[in-house]
């Protein structure tokens, strides 16, 4: 009935109900520990029901607070209990004059590709004492296993059991944890902002740490502490701490013995603690990690992306050379290695060195915005409001090329037809066949035009090409707004793990902060990419438009999506965050998205090979 005149918490016949129902509640859960106050309802209006349901509860249990949503801060709710307030609300009320304690009833929801921006919700709780917490939306994904009319298995949801029941597709699916209790990848998110112990620099060149116990009423003696010293990923140095003495919300200084004098300053250096339990307790075993934290000693320095042309000792270089005679290729051949690019529309299509395919058949380095819409993407209605970068209509211009300093350059312009302003990529080629790569918009600023999904460039290698070493964040997937669980290292994976089965196919597998990424064959060659600067990237047996719903929701699930037969390689300068205040329209914060405007990225393509070779 609603909220307004009509509900049904100020229509006097259904007073016994509302008050039979509060009492039940309250007189079977009255001797269970775990509750520490009682919810009068939840979505029903407002009225004089309510009001008398939180007096007679408040008489039964003096022990206990009451709380309801929609009794706001009136004396009929002992704690204010919103839903979905974004940062800004949060912080008006912790900074306003009512001191009833915030927490959220329901928050942060968790739908699909999520829980981007939680960490900002979670600067705020921990900042104003008045704001203690919330309760996200949900823990589990409601759905159960069924098969498609083809008898593929896959996680129902509304709509696939029958055609005229009443239906909102997916939107049960807002869960942590998926529905066979396997955590979804933005459930590591919320559990390292949930941890209880939080280290920070104090004095690391001299090895010094302050940890800080959250815990109210434990010391941290039932915990040891590990240590990682890292340079440029590789562990270096480690070591372990017996004894904690930290008090209950106190922070005490550590000194870790770690040692950075012999090691080349041109490494990043990195220093990861993880807490572990000393014996088991209840559910988890020993050595378990209960909180961990990455510091950095020395911060990551970006290589000059400068391409040299490499040379042995008194054997002279062999520059690239062009051939101009077909009408369809500029064909650029040097020792060992083939480039192609198609004279139609600028982009590089054929990539051989060293006897490698390196580029699928058919197929193109190609700049790219988009991404397969998020279920946050598709409540904010992004797949509309930014549907300009999913095809920006590049209009090849100019396509020049010629030797410059021993190395081939490719220099191709084009008019964004449908956005406005020009985008131009460069090439530069050395005599190994590495390949620099400049992608450079220029903005028409007399136009009004929405953010992007991201900036990059995507590329198809053949599907022999399945093993990913990197040095970023992992080892799972990560976003510039859901990458604090995810520390810095080298990692290697396989394509096949990259990719995550949300119930309903979106984007996934990328990671963030990139210093170099390689895709790899069994063998152990392929490619590197080094940037200008960290980077995102992802590799996977699937393409954009295969897990893009289009304009509206579909009715799919990730199991039905047809593989490709070949690795799909983005990299990216930056994409937009996944925001997580809700899912039917909020975005993410400003700092996360990609508005209209000049952008620049370079990447070198380098081809690798074993060591042995």
């Amino acid at each position: 009935m609603g909220y307004g005149d009509k509900s049904l918490a100020k229509n006097p016949i259904y007073a016994k109900a509302h008050m039979e129902r509060n009492q039940r509640n309250v007189q079977r859960g009255y001797n269970h520990p775990s509750i520490i106050f009682w919810s009068l309802g939840n979505e029903a209006g407002m009225g004089p029901n309510f009001e008398h349901c939180y007096t007679w509860i408040k008489n039964e249990d003096k022990t206990r607070a009451v709380q309801y949503e929609q009794a706001g801060t009136s004396e009929f709710t002992d704690i204010f209990c919103p839903m979905y307030y974004d940062y800004d609300a949060c912080i008006k009320y912790s900074e306003g004059d009512i001191q009833k304690p915030l927490i959220q009833c329901e928050y942060a929801h968790a739908m699909g590709n999520s829980q981007g921006g939680f960490k900002e919700y979670w600067d705020i709780i921990r900042k104003y004492p008045k704001y203690q917490g919330g309760f996200i939306w949900d823990f589990v994904d409601q759905s159960c296993h069924w098969k498609n009319k083809d008898g593929v298995a896959i996680y129902g949801y509304g709509g696939d059991f029958n055609k005229y029941d009443a239906s909102d597709n997916n939107f049960n699916d807002n869960g942590l944890i998926s529905p066979d209790r396997v955590p979804n990848p933005h459930a590591y998110e919320v559990g390292y902002f949930y941890q209880n112990i939080w280290t920070t620099p104090a004095d690391l060149s001299k090895g010094e740490i302050n940890i800080y116990n959250e815990n109210f009423f434990r010391d941290l003696s039932a915990f040891y502490l590990e240590w990682q010293l890292l340079a440029n990923g590789e562990i270096v140095q480690n070591g372990i701490v017996s004894d904690l003495n930290v008090a209950p919300q106190q922070t005490a200084k550590l000194q870790l013995p770690f040692d950075t004098k012999n090691i080349c300053s041109c490494k990043e250096l990195l220093l990861n603690v993880s807490y572990k339990l000393k014996a088991a307790e209840t559910l988890l075993p020993a050595g378990e990690t209960i909180a961990y934290d990455q510091m950095s000693i020395r911060d990551y320095k970006a290589p000059e992306l400068k391409l040299e042309n490499k040379q042995s000792s008194n054997i002279a270089v062999v520059v690239p050379s062009f051939q101009n005679n077909d009408r369809n290729y500029l064909i650029v051949s040097g020792e060992d290695f083939t480039l192609e690019f198609n004279k139609h529309n600028g982009y590089l299509c054929r990539y051989d060195v060293d006897g490698m395919q390196l580029m699928e058949d058919g197929s193109a380095l190609t700049p790219n915005f988009w991404r397969a819409p998020t279920d946050n993407d598709f409540g904010a209605g992004l797949q509309h409001r930014y549907a300009a970068w999913k095809n920006p209509e590049l209009k090849l211009t100019s396509l020049k090329h010629d030797i410059e300093n021993e190395q081939a350059v490719v220099r191709a312009e084009y008019d964004m037809k449908s956005i406005g302003g020009k985008l131009f990529l460069t090439y530069t080629i050395n005599n190994k066949g590495a390949v620099k790569v400049t992608q450079k918009m220029e903005a028409d600023k007399s136009k009004k035009v929405s953010d992007m999904f991201r900036f990059g460039m995507q590329l198809r290698m053949p599907v022999t090409f399945n093993e990913i070493e990197y040095y970023g964040r992992g080892p799972g997937e990560n976003y510039s707004d859901r990458n604090h669980a995810a520390r810095i290292g080298k990692y290697r994976q396989t394509v096949e793990e990259q990719f995550y089965p949300y119930i309903r196919p979106q984007e996934t597998g990328t990671k963030t902060d990139i210093r170099w990424w390689r895709l790899l064959n069994i063998g152990g060659n392929g490619l590197q990419f080094v940037a200008d600067a960290p980077f995102s990237a992802s590799a996977l047996n699937y393409t954009i438009e295969s897990l893009d719903d289009g304009a509206g929701k579909d009715q799919r699930h990730s199991p039905e999506v047809e593989k490709a037969n070949f690795t799909n390689f983005c990299i990216d300068k930056a994409q937009t965050g996944l925001a997580c205040v809700n899912s039917w329209g909020a975005i993410a914060l400003e700092k996360y998205r990609l508005p209209y405007q000049d952008y620049e990225f370079s990447f070198i393509m380098n081809p690798v090979y074993h060591k042995l070779k």
